[in-house]
């Protein structure tokens, strides 16, 4: 699959703009803050529907506009299509496909597989939990429009649940509606779970073999799903935490809680790992995205690489070097030195000033 062009039209900080991309390595360099990233954006957005970086629509539109549009033509397989989304500063965006306006975000999934990698990934390790069922829920909505589904539902119900927990506050006649809530969260939650613990599974000796190679067979990383609550037990914790749930008036138990575990020779990394040691699983953790898009889609997804190479040593550099061989990847970096001239072979490359991108000859 590829992109083979992009249009943007009052988009971040591009008044328009018009691309032709190629199939092997794209490299965009300039200086800090002239819009290299804002590109890697608006091609996850028209994958995805979404800002890797949770930006809200009204956010990517250009100063003083109301309205953006992305244009992506794509490739996949002999099938060509046309990806049109329409941002609205005061309104809910519009996405087309070949023209013709979808109502379900679903819809568009499965057209592009992307695989977004930037410094902030490295440090997702050590980070929050909210940032491990990021990862999670960003590549299982792209690899499953079942997950995507259950999980607006589950956010939805648990946005109305958490509401009335607050409510009752001042009218406890309420609480016996909580129930009906408690039974459609368990419902969804219980296929949220059954899915990352599955995905989990799948992924984990794909991870463990590339962090034992990354670490020169020195160090075992193995990894597990951490649920907040097993599926079996949901509604028992959920009928158990009702007195502290209405005192603090939020949901204590469900997926929304859950974790990723990352263990290195039975130590927890997260916790008492090095930075090193912490860096490593993290690109471990994005190669094996990788390997297990290609491996569900039986296709290369695309690759999107925001300034990740000055953060990383030279033999991790080659390890990522080695997986772009034979897939479209678009590379931000400051300048073009030694190493990506040197390393990648580069299809096209550009520069980029002030929202303005120039293609290098």
């Amino acid at each position: 699959m590829i992109i083979n062009s992009l249009e943007l039209c009052n988009f971040r900080n591009y008044e328009n703009l018009k691309l032709n991309l190629s199939s092997g390595v794209n490299i965009f360099y300039g200086d800090n803050a002239q819009g290299k990233t804002n590109i890697l954006e608006a091609i996850y957005l028209s994958g995805t529907t979404k800002s890797h970086k949770g930006s809200k629509d009204r956010d990517m539109i250009r100063f003083g506009c109301d309205e953006a549009h992305i244009r992506a033509n794509t490739i996949r397989g002999n099938r060509v299509n046309q990806i049109d989304i329409h941002l609205k500063k005061n309104r809910t965006k519009g996405i087309a496909i070949n023209k013709i306006p979808i109502n379900r975000a679903s819809e568009l999934f499965g057209i592009l597989n992307i695989v977004f990698f930037s410094p902030e990934d490295l440090n997702i390790i050590k980070n929050s939990p909210a940032h491990r069922r990021r990862f999670l829920d960003l590549e299982l909505c792209q690899l499953d429009k079942i997950y995507l589904s259950n999980l607006t539902k589950y956010n939805r119900i648990l946005r109305q649940r958490n509401k009335l927990l607050k409510d009752i506050a001042f009218n406890n006649t309420l609480e016996e509606t909580l129930d009906i809530w408690d039974i459609q969260l368990i419902e969804c939650g219980k296929q949220i779970i059954d899915a990352r613990d599955i995905f989990i599974k799948e992924i984990a000796p794909l991870i463990s073999k590339i962090h034992y190679d990354i670490s020169g067979g020195k160090e075992m990383l193995d990894i597990k799903y951490n649920p907040d609550t097993l599926i079996d037990e949901f509604e028992k914790k959920l009928k158990a935490n009702r007195a502290i749930e209405l005192k603090n008036k939020m949901t204590m138990a469900g997926p929304h809680r859950d974790d990723i575990d990352f263990n290195i020779d039975g130590v927890d990394i997260k916790k008492y790992g090095s930075q090193g040691q912490q860096r490593t699983t993290a690109l471990s953790l994005k190669l094996s995205e990788i390997s297990l898009v290609e491996k569900r889609i039986k296709e290369k997804p695309i690759l999107l690489l925001d300034d990740v190479f000055s953060e990383l040593d030279k033999n991790r550099q080659n390890l990522l070097i080695s997986r772009i061989k034979d897939t479209q990847t678009l590379i931000t970096c400051t300048g073009i030195d030694e190493f990506v001239k040197e390393c990648i072979s580069t299809n096209k490359t550009y520069k980029v000033i002030n929202g303005k991108v120039y293609e290098s000859k």
